[in-house]
């Protein structure tokens, strides 16, 4: 059965196999966001679990303007970035900076972030601000368009470039600042 199948039968039903089906289909994926966000196995699982349970409670709501999967990841991420936000108790975790920022003269090509050493990028991608990682993890890892990124952020195309932008730039001042010696 198709995501949206299980979906349908799941709300006319309220069968257990379905939030099974979907949970055995979803929950690795949702892991993985939450453990490279949070950075922390423990809390990791818990907040699988909590985004399991706002996604059940949730799922007559889902619109369908979206992939299910689409859905799925916009509720991880903004669920770890609420955490992380109300961990670090900090306010405009992803401020687009837009309006306060200098203008910064050349682009960092795409090409700077994938030509970094595995572990470099590791390293790199544990030093640099949770908004940052967040967003090149999104647009590198996760393999997401510009417009999938700015529909789960509530952002616009533009806004979403910029944030990139500066996000790639920070990165690499970041890896030039921790491996100097090999620059």
């Amino acid at each position: 059965m198709q995501d949206l199948e299980v979906i349908h039968h799941y709300l006319e039903t309220q069968a257990s196999k379905c939030f099974s089906l979907l949970y055995t289909r979803y929950a690795g994926k949702i892991y993985s966001k939450c453990i490279s966000l949070l950075k922390d196995e423990a809390m990791a699982q818990d907040a699988t679990q909590e985004i399991f349970t706002k996604i059940f409670l949730n799922l007559s709501r889902f619109s369908e303007k979206s992939r299910f999967s689409t859905w799925v990841y916009s509720i991880t991420y903004n669920y770890c970035i609420d955490f992380i936000r109300r961990k670090k108790k900090q306010k405009n975790l992803f401020s687009d900076e837009i309006e306060n920022a200098p203008d910064l003269a050349d682009e960092i090509p795409d090409e700077a972030l994938l030509q970094m050493e595995v572990r470099q990028l590791k390293k790199v991608l544990e030093e640099v601000a949770d908004g940052d990682r967040a967003i090149l993890l999104m647009k590198y890892q996760d393999d997401m368009s510009i417009k999938e990124i700015a529909d789960i952020l509530g952002k616009t195309e533009s806004a979403i470039k910029m944030q990139l932008k500066r996000a790639k730039e920070r990165a690499q001042r970041l890896r030039n600042q921790l491996f100097q010696e090999n620059v």
